[in-house]
């Protein structure tokens, strides 16, 4: 007794020692509250080790090369990035881009790699050179080789599939390096001003999940490449505002409505240096993707009509160029593009994915295009973590296909697998176990697989293992124990409960809710909600602060340990819930997902602990246009943050926005009521406008363009504009705890603190 009496007042006393308040400050602070991450993971071709990139303890956003060895059940850092290069790394203009792109532009260090085909050797892009890393190399020998030290970028860095060469994009051109001898070849010589060889295009970056424009054979032998022309895309002057002067960029950008990049797709011959030109037809459509058949004799490449309603997949003769269509996807909406595509070799077959039922399913279809089987069916989609990938992998001993998908709760993800030659695709067998969100890669071999999960209570986990779901091998246990970076906090965590709603067209609506401590009986709280709104995204999810950025997700925190209820919901035209409740945006946007919040307004306002006339909404991107169009199509809203918002759809680019609107020439109305723009006299309640003055995605000029419309109807506002930001600065991190700690201010001034209800 008193041994427990004991326990019971030590583990009190820890707790109280430990109840600090969650800051904005410290979210951006090191080391990472949710603690040791692994970010890139992948495995050795031997399955031996399980490689993975992990922040610093001192700098989080600095990231080392670690491996996992799964026969000794340790871990070590292979390289140090800070010893690789030791000043600060300086990233070309077409680096930070890419980056932008890929959403990594605030992290340093590696960030990305790339193993060779027998498992010895790593590919390392850092500081604008390549490095080779031999984990077979001898104690004696250095294990790090430098392959490049030029003055010039080397990007997009691949070891070809045999692993022969090495292959990467300098000054606009495509190059290779012969392993065996060392020697550096330019593939191609033409790439100057406006012509790139071996890049994707600005829409293909940011828009269509295509961040590469090379493919090699599997057996090394050619390469197929695109060379893009920006010349047909209009030219903006487009100022980037930094904190010591300004800089004119002349960028050509593909707006709604206007030519797009001539992109054409080339086949090239390692051994006679003979290049190919593909008959690609595009018109004015898109290169999807690109994939090498097995044989190395044909290329499956999938075209894109302009309007997004027909995919086409054609199988083309790498020797002439020539082609026919294999397999055609048509939507009276649009197709979402995916990389859902996997030969089996045993069968002579593919796996491919379609949204043809009203949700996103896997089938089996023979070389020829001949539809095989449906694998999967059901009311629920064939999905991964946060994009339409869900195809994890083949196991063609064992005759099954595995896939990550929604079966369990729109709110999951868990691990399925069915059989090649299923007669029920409608059942399938989970493997995942625990209630939350899995993220799995298969062991070569399928001798088991890597998951990474996490859930609203538990920050992300990894480990190895077998397939039935059970652990092998613990590389990251993570608890929120006395060691882990969040325990100071845990006492103040507040729990998010969740639900749903029903819209006006009786589909569910999910939320996420946080709510005030120690909540006083007769007090009315303040609200926020946090929104994003827009198709490809889903922030209410059981995960850990997830459902957006993590520092989002603790911000949301923050906001509710300082007196805030907070909501998150998902409206319909948000991502992975089916085509009946995405394809509510088609022609016209900010109708049904304002709508859909409203309801999330409806049910704050009909609890007792809400302060009604109190409410305040929150967005960046599509959520920063949400922010505008609740401030300007209703007045349910006391105050709002509008951060890098588009307000004119005529001003974004021809890939997003012609797949919801179509062109602003066929549809002049649709984007007219779709702006913000025409609204704006309407605004309602106090407006913080965000925007980075180096925006290249969203361009500064949607801000500008607003805030001269409300200046000219004498409208109040306020306005903070970040020099050298750029659409991703909320990540970074002096912009990013810059930002939060400004819309705390804010929010905590225009709603006001809680007051006895009337």
């Amino acid at each position: 007794m008193r041994y427990t009496t004991l326990l019971l007042v030590t583990l009190l006393a820890s707790s109280f020692v430990s109840a600090e308040p969650l800051t904005v400050a410290r979210i951006f602070a090191d080391p990472d509250l949710a603690g040791p991450r692994l970010r890139a993971p992948k495995f050795s071709p031997d399955g031996r080790y399980v490689t993975y990139l992990q922040g610093k303890a001192d700098n989080k956003d600095q990231l080392d090369l670690w491996a996992f060895d799964t026969r000794s059940g340790t871990a070590r850092m292979l390289v140090d990035s800070r010893k690789l290069v030791t000043k600060e790394e300086k990233l070309s203009a077409e680096e930070e881009a890419r980056r932008e792109r890929q959403r990594t532009a605030a992290l340093r260090g590696i960030v990305e790699y790339e193993f060779s085909s027998d498992g010895r050797q790593l590919l390392i892009p850092l500081g604008g050179d390549l490095y080779l890393y031999d984990l077979k190399a001898p104690q004696s020998a250095e294990p790090v080789v430098r392959l490049t030290n030029s003055g010039a970028y080397e990007t997009d860095a691949k070891i070809s599939p045999a692993g022969r060469y090495v292959s990467f994009v300098r000054d606009q051109n495509l190059y290779v390096i012969d392993l065996r001898t060392r020697e550096e070849r330019a593939i191609t010589t033409d790439g100057t001003g406006l012509v790139q060889n071996g890049v994707a295009e600005f829409v293909a970056q940011e828009e269509m999940d295509r961040d590469t424009g090379y493919w090699w054979s599997p057996d090394d032998s050619h390469i197929a490449f695109t060379r893009i022309d920006d010349s047909p895309v209009q030219e903006v002057e487009r100022f980037e505002i930094n904190a010591d002067g300004a800089r004119m960029f002349r960028q050509r950008y593909p707006a709604a409505g206007t030519p797009n990049t001539k992109v054409e797709l080339k086949v090239v011959s390692l051994t006679t240096s003979k290049v190919t030109n593909v008959e690609l037809a595009l018109g004015d459509g898109y290169l999807a993707r690109v994939k090498w058949f097995p044989d190395s004799k044909y290329l499956a490449v999938q075209r894109q009509t302009r309007d997004q309603k027909k995919l086409e997949m054609l199988k083309v003769d790498a020797a002439t160029g020539t082609g026919h269509v294999i397999l055609t996807e048509t939507s009276p909406h649009w197709i979402e593009l995916n990389d859902d595509f996997k030969f089996v070799d045993s069968r002579r077959a593919f796996v491919w994915s379609s949204r043809r039922s009203g949700y996103k399913h896997l089938y089996l279809y023979d070389l020829d295009g001949k539809l095989l089987r449906p694998l999967t069916a059901g009311d629920w989609m064939v999905v991964g973590d946060g994009t339409e990938n869900g195809l994890v992998g083949v196991d063609e001993k064992q005759n099954r296909v595995y896939f990550l998908a929604s079966e369990a709760s729109p709110l999951e993800r868990h691990l399925y697998w069915t059989a090649l030659d299923t007669k029920e695709p409608s059942k399938v067998t989970r493997v995942s176990r625990e209630e939350g969100w899995h993220e799995a890669k298969l062991l070569p071999g399928t001798q088991g697989y890597l998951d990474v999960f996490s859930s609203p209570d538990q920050p992300p986990t990894a480990s190895v293992r077998k397939m039935d779901g059970s652990v092998q091998h613990w590389l990251l246990r993570n608890p929120l124990d006395d060691s882990h970076p969040y325990h100071p906090h845990v006492s103040n965590h507040l729990k998010e409960e969740f639900g749903t709603l029903k819209a006006s067209d009786g589909q569910q609506l999910y939320y996420r809710l946080l709510k005030p401590a120690n909540m006083r009986p007769g007090q009315q709280y303040p609200a926020v909600i946090d929104t994003y709104g827009g198709p490809h995204v889903q922030y209410v999810r059981k995960d850990w602060m997830g459902g957006g950025r993590t520092s989002q997700g603790l911000f949301r925190q923050v906001l509710a340990q300082n007196g805030f209820v907070v909501l998150t919901l998902d409206n319909r035209g948000s991502g992975f819930r089916g085509n009946a409740f995405e394809t509510v945006i088609a022609s016209r946007t900010g109708k049904a997902e304002i709508e859909d919040q409203l309801r999330g307004v409806e049910f704050l306002k009909s609890q007792a602990y809400v302060a009604g006339d109190r409410i305040g909404v929150m967005g960046w991107s599509y959520g920063g246009y949400m922010s505008l169009m609740a401030l300007t199509t209703t007045k349910a809203f006391r105050a709002g943050v509008a951060g890098a918002p588009v307000t004119d759809w005529r001003l974004y680019d021809t890939h997003y926005t012609e797949r919801y609107l179509g062109t602003p020439q066929a549809n002049a109305a649709g984007y007219e009521s779709s702006a913000v723009i025409p609204n704006a006299g309407s605004l309602h309640g106090a407006l913080l406008l965000v925007h980075g003055m180096a925006d290249d995605n969203v361009l500064f000029t949607h801000s500008t363009q607003l805030m001269q419309k409300l200046q000219s109807l004498n409208m109040p506002f306020e306005v903070m504009t970040y020099p050298g930001g750029k659409h991703g600065l909320v990540r970074m991190p002096q912009q990013g705890r810059h930002y939060y700690e400004m819309v705390l201010r804010f929010f905590s001034r225009e709603l006001g603190a809680p007051t006895p209800s009337s």
